[in-house]
């Protein structure tokens, strides 16, 4: 098969502008099947550490074509870019460059690669990898990493075999960070016949401090320290065995009790926290852009008006959502951003509890007798939130059915674009990156699926938000370029397109016992560079 990029493999693997952004970014894989046993009494054993994954690790693990949660973390560990990010500040740091840019606002860069760096197989890291790696993700059929470089990346060029050239459109200082989602693979492993639909189903052959040894889906993955990594970040820990347990009380149950199997597990409910934290263990959450939003179909009367979409959103209780769904572990939205990004300010149109003006606006709209049935994904915290939602609607005398399902069954509808009037799902770029511009274009992005989902692609009003979004991108003087950032974010909040009702926190659990080196993410996965057995 060649590289082509069919659309059935983007709603099957990946997600920034589609299904996948949702699908494997949220929760991977809604199916994650039994966890191995074969790191079963590894409790005491120093040379390696057992994580519980909460996500399925048996989505795309193709570097360029991927959101799953469980591989991104993986791949974190196994592949490098030119630069990397520290997973909590996002600062870049030098991974397959040996120095950081010297001018962030110069219209080209130059990366010499690190001496020595091999890969898994042995063969030696070289300028070819880098350009067959970007030429894959600036090409036509990249729907999902290309989404983040092909508005200001020109080309990548090599120079000579230790040295690559990036060519920008114009000055784009936001690209430093932004190369950690360009994971460098070896072009005489993946330009091979059938290779990538390899790397889709597991297979990685990186130059980081992990090697894959061993990848069962819907089971575990596992890794080992790999002896030739002359990196900044070595393994910490000979071996790793990351399982994957979607179920709430199964994975709960693999870090409880002091036989407990694994050291570390993520996505940890709400509910069990308080249980952990007396067992003695650390709980810790990570804020951040982890969402749920609304979708509207801008396709079907009454949604394509403004005034009943922004009348919906008020209409939200969204104080006792986080009360009794999230158990205090979230805010509500007062921008598309979290509270705490750099750039978040309270946008012009906020929607706080006012059930009075939803029905305000639902009146001057001429709706009456409104019925809607709001289609979901049945993840947990998300399935508990729903509730909410329907009595708040009800509340202004919009009648509610709930529609939560299975989030592959969900989306394989969105995709056939049968007729709906609402989803409610979640999604969280935070895994790609911080800065402004990336979040928007995980969601909003000329020709991407989410826009076609909405209905809302070519529509005057979205390209009037692509404009000011390409107008920000390319302000190099930091003041103006925050106030355009803004100015959209603003717009996106008047539109109610697709918005958030409330960010929320993913927590983490691990033993500081026999762990350390752990910070809890804001965004799903776990990144173990820097943690050690105690």
């Amino acid at each position: 098969m060649s590289s082509e990029f069919s659309r059935r493999d983007f709603l099957r693997y990946s997600g920034a502008t589609g299904a996948a952004a949702f699908i494997a970014a949220t929760l991977s894989a809604c199916s994650g099947g039994p966890a191995s046993t074969g790191s079963v009494g590894a409790g005491s054993n120093k040379d390696l550490i057992t994580a519980v994954i909460g996500y399925g690790n048996d989505q795309s693990w193709d570097p360029t074509q991927t959101a799953s949660a469980f591989a991104m973390a993986g791949i974190n560990h196994i592949y490098e870019g030119l630069l990397d990010t520290d997973p909590i500040t996002r600062e870049p740091y030098p991974a397959l460059a040996t120095a950081l840019p010297s001018d962030l606002n110069a219209t080209s860069w130059k990366f010499t690669l690190r001496d020595g760096a091999k890969w898994h197989d042995g063969q030696p890291v070289t300028a070819d990898d880098v350009v067959f790696t970007f030429e894959r993700i600036l090409g036509p059929d990249n729907v999902l990493t290309g989404n983040f470089f092909k508005s200001w990346l020109q080309e990548v060029k090599k120079v000579d075999d230790k040295t690559v050239e990036l060519v920008f459109k114009f000055p784009f200082p936001d690209a430093a960070p932004r190369l950690t989602i360009a994971k460098i693979m070896p072009k005489h492993v993946f330009s091979q016949a059938g290779a990538w639909d390899q790397a889709k189903g597991g297979k990685t052959v990186g130059s980081g401090p992990y090697k894959q040894v061993a990848h069962n889906p819907k089971s575990n993955t596992s890794f080992e320290a790999f002896d030739g990594y002359n990196g900044p970040r070595p393994a910490a820990v000979k071996k790793m065995n990351w399982l994957t347990i979607v179920d709430a009380a199964a994975r709960v149950a693999k870090i409880s009790g002091g036989s407990a199997e694994a050291q570390i597990a993520d996505n940890i409910p709400y509910a069990n926290v308080e249980q952990l934290k007396q067992q003695g263990l650390t709980v810790e959450g990570g804020k951040g852009m982890n969402h749920m939003f609304l979708m509207f179909n801008t396709g079907t009367k009454p949604f394509d008006d403004i005034r009943v979409r922004q009348a919906l959103h008020y209409a939200i209780d969204k104080q006792k959502m986080i009360d009794v769904a999230l158990k205090g572990h979230g805010t509500a939205s007062s921008s598309f951003l979290n509270e705490g990004h750099p750039d978040h300010k309270r946008a012009s149109v906020v929607y706080d509890y006012d059930p009075e003006k939803a029905k305000a606006l639902l009146k001057e709209a001429g709706v009456t007798d409104l019925t809607i049935n709001l289609m979901a994904v049945n993840v947990s915290w998300i399935a508990d939130c729903l509730p909410t939602i329907a009595s708040s609607w009800e509340a202004i005398g919009v009648k509610t059915t709930l529609e939560p399902q299975d989030t592959a069954a969900l989306f394989a509808k969105m995709d056939q674009f049968q007729d709906y009037q609402a989803v409610a799902a979640a999604s969280n770029p935070n895994q790609f990156g911080m800065d402004a511009d990336l979040i928007l274009h995980y969601n909003y992005v000329p020709g991407g699926l989410w826009m076609k989902y909405a209905h809302w692609d070519g529509t005057k009003d979205a390209e009037k938000l692509f404009a000011m979004m390409d107008e920000a991108g390319k302000e190099t003087d930091e003041a103006k370029k925050t106030g355009l950032i803004h100015k959209y974010l603003d717009f996106v909040a008047e539109q109610a397109i697709l918005y958030p009702v409330v960010h929320n926190e993913l927590m983490t659990a691990w033993d500081p016992k026999k762990i350390s080196g752990i910070r809890a993410q804001p965004y799903p996965g776990i990144n173990l560079l820097q943690a050690k057995r105690t």
